[in-house]
């Protein structure tokens, strides 16, 4: 039975003291590395840690960002600040460069929390401007133990584990309000840099409830967790849920096709996520005697295709569940498992939490049904939506124009109220299951020496799985520079996943009378004659972990 709790009590940190005492020492959390937690272990490791923190100077309103792969460290981490009453920054581990200095420096954080192993993403980035106190090392990696990356090598180095053997003190655990802003998630900036989300502790509670209602998870289900927990998907739509239905989950640091089944029986998995291309790298994969050898009966899979989402079903013999959401603005839609899966179809409003209308992109006038239009929605309970951007007060009005959050999302509701997915508006790119800013892409292309402007764009290419892959298009002066050089190039300055895959170098980019690219031309030509594309040569970018 899902643990039930006043909505002036929605917080995670007491979401964790309940289930501390109703659940104990029931296995909460394993992980592939090790580390495993109990409900009770969560509490008291968290508790320890919180203490720490106190004594680091960590108080109310303070940032704590964590550059954390899937582990133990990063959730003890998380609330642990909380307990604080302080804001967790979960950050992408394939940061690095300009995308990461400008996260360092729009939260400002006191603590900065890294993985060893990713220590070396900090080289070239700026945080001079940031008043950084100290630095928590988690883990062992290839970093001496002294050695810190310069723009980290003034604060003080902690260790993890010696931090969280800190003996609890009961005053050093705060107990934070529904309305308290509790984690900022970065989400792309479209045509701007990526925007920090001010998420209160009541609008993660509300992702985790409406996860539960949504796959009907009892005691008795087991996750499979293979998103990275910096995401809102593997953090509020899995774990948390977990622990709110009092269940169990298993974390593994990313997801693999070729190890996904052997994971889900191995694990006796009972439910998943799935979400970008990975639920069609599932279906593609070899079939295999065993697909059915498993205890799985749902995946909450977004988003679907018709040609294949029912022989998924049948192949796997499970459930799949479909919705729509945004780090902003909640999981609002979800599907009726009873009801046959269609391809852009994410069900039924929650309309006891939000509501929502499709509108004229433009005036904001509705629509009405059928109709499409851009995504608006606002809430209907207090503090289980967004709350602005932080240190980014234009870009929460603009975002805010009439009382309604623009998702800028095109969609449709149909005669039975059902919401559908339609296209994306505004000018960001979705690739791998990442929301990519355009602008921060072209920001790193434009620094190199031999491009005088560039324009990146999203194309729908076959093998994507619904999603796009990045066109970058070049104007420089002379001779272009050799792809792959310029590659390697993007590649000591880019997280992996936004170095373009295809490059086309010209002289000049076309533009409006106003001076804006064409971006929609370039979209329309595709990939033409004159674009390289890097797989032509096998060019592999390897994972920093």
């Amino acid at each position: 039975m899902t643990l039930e709790v006043p909505m002036d009590r929605w917080t995670l940190v007491e979401l964790v003291r309940r289930q501390a005492e109703r659940r104990s020492d029931a296995p909460f959390l394993s992980f592939e590395d090790g580390g495993d937690l109990t409900f009770a272990e969560l509490d008291a490791a968290s508790d320890r840690l919180a203490t720490a923190l106190a004594g680091l100077g960590v108080g109310e309103g303070d940032r704590v960002l964590g550059l954390l792969t899937n582990s133990r460290a990063f959730l003890v981490l998380m609330i642990a600040t909380h307990k604080r009453r302080a804001i967790f920054v979960p950050i992408n581990t394939e940061l690095k460069g300009a995308f990461l200095e400008h996260q360092v420096a729009n939260s400002r954080p006191r603590v900065v929390a890294v993985d060893a192993a990713l220590l070396g993403q900090f080289d070239h980035v700026d945080t001079a401007g940031v008043a950084i106190d100290a630095t928590i090392v988690v883990g062992d990696g290839p970093v001496s133990a002294t050695a810190l990356p310069t723009p980290l090598a003034a604060t003080e180095r902690h260790d993890y584990a010696v931090l969280e053997a800190t003996s609890a003190q009961p005053e050093a655990s705060l107990e934070p309000k529904a309305r308290d802003v509790c984690t900022i998630m970065y989400t792309s900036g479209t045509t701007g840099p990526s925007k920090g989300v001010l998420m209160p502790h009541a609008h993660c509670y509300l992702f985790a409830k409406g996860a539960i209602e949504a796959m009907g998870l009892t005691t008795d289900d087991r996750y499979y967790v293979c998103m990275p927990l910096f995401h809102a998907n593997g953090l509020f739509m899995q774990v948390f849920p977990t622990l709110l239905a009092g269940c169990s989950a298993h974390v593994v640091k990313r997801f693999s096709v070729s190890t996904w089944l052997d994971d889900v029986i191995g694990q006796g998995a009972t439910v998943t996520n799935a979400l970008g291309v990975m639920p069609e790298f599932i279906f593609r994969s070899p079939v295999s005697e065993r697909d059915r050898s498993h205890r799985l009966r749902a995946i909450m899979a977004i988003p679907v295709a018709e040609e294949w989402a029912d022989a998924l079903q049948e192949r796997f013999g499970v459930s799949i569940v479909q919705g729509y959401g945004m780090t902003e603005i909640n999981m609002v839609a979800y599907t009726d498992p009873s009801e046959p899966v269609a391809a852009g179809c994410a069900g039924y409003v929650l309309d006891d939490h939000f509501e929502l209308i499709i509108a004229d992109p433009e005036t904001d006038r509705d629509l009405g049904r059928e109709a499409v239009g851009e995504i608006l929605v606002r809430p209907r309970t207090p503090f289980c939506f967004n709350v602005g951007y932080f240190n980014m007060d234009d870009k929460t009005v603009e975002a805010w124009r009439n009382l309604w959050f623009h998702t800028g999302d095109a969609g449709r509701l149909d005669e039975r109220g059902r919401l559908h997915f339609v296209d994306r508006i505004k000018d960001r790119i979705r690739r791998r299951g990442e929301n990519i800013s355009s602008y921060e892409v072209e920001q790193v292309l434009n620094d190199h020496p031999a491009v005088t402007e560039s324009a990146a764009v999203g194309l729908r290419v076959a093998g994507a799985g619904g999603e796009e892959e990045i066109k970058a298009v070049l104007a420089v002066e002379g001779t272009p520079p050799d792809p792959v050089a310029f590659l390697d190039w993007c590649v000591e300055r880019m997280p992996r996943y936004t170095v373009p895959r295809y490059l086309e170098f010209v002289e000049a980019l076309d533009k409006t009378a106003s001076g804006k690219i064409r971006k929609q031309a370039l979209r329309d030509a595709g990939v033409t004659e004159a674009t390289w594309d890097r797989e032509s040569v096998g060019y592999l970018i390897k994972r920093s972990v």
